[in-house]
């Protein structure tokens, strides 16, 4: 049984991967480490891939965790990259991201802010259920804010043009964060949003599983 490498969304943990059947392979759930300052998104990979042992690893990332893997296979010789509700090019991102970090309107908001429980983060990730909610609210405030703020500047900065020679790309049709449509990926759930490692846990685990 192999070693796969999980990378869970912006500061999130192995909690967001609770509801997937992993029993296809042996996870290893990669710790996200205080960043340093003014620390660049290559230097943090670089970091990050300490953690990880095999010589050509199978590497899976949610989110921002999808474009962290997408750093580290610039770096190391990997297997497979697995994207579930990420992007793999600056191109994927869409323009107001870009648009925001032009002007960093991002530093303007507190994290404060966005660390709190709000109707909009719950419209945002396309929770409904009471229990998604709480799992997503507790995620949000146990994130570090140093770390929230350095990696909501490198999403909106991020340049990448790399794409692995082997991915695996899932993505929610109604995905609000990472909208579907400036997204080309391999499998797209229909009316899946950007939680749908928690909503649609079932029909991940199967897609991941045919392909490892």
């Amino acid at each position: 049984m192999k070693n796969v490498y999980f990378f869970s969304g912006l500061g999130a943990d192995e909690r967001v991967f609770q509801y997937v059947d992993l029993s296809f392979c042996h996870p290893v759930f990669i710790k996200w480490n205080l960043p340093f300052q003014d620390e660049s998104i290559e230097s943090y990979a670089l970091r990050l891939s300490e953690q990880i042992r095999d010589p050509h690893p199978i590497l899976a990332g949610v989110s921002f965790g999808g474009m962290m893997a997408i750093e580290i296979a610039k770096l190391i010789q990997t297997e497979k990259v697995i994207l579930i509700s990420s992007a793999k090019t600056r191109f994927e991102l869409p323009p107001y991201f870009r648009g925001a970090g032009k002007i960093n309107a991002h530093k303007i908001i507190p994290t404060t802010l966005l660390q709190k429980a709000t109707a909009i983060n719950h419209l945002l990730f396309s929770v409904t259920s009471e229990v998604e909610k709480a799992l997503l609210d507790k995620i949000i405030s146990d994130t570090h804010p140093e770390f929230l703020l350095w990696a909501i500047d490198k999403i909106v900065h991020w340049e990448n043009e790399f794409i692995p020679e082997h991915f695996l790309h899932i993505h929610g049709a109604k995905d609000r964060i990472l909208p579907c449509s400036y997204i080309q990926a391999d499998y797209v759930i229909p009316e899946a949003g950007h939680f749908m490692i928690v909503q649609q846990a079932a029909a991940i685990s199967k897609i991941m599983a045919h392909h490892l």
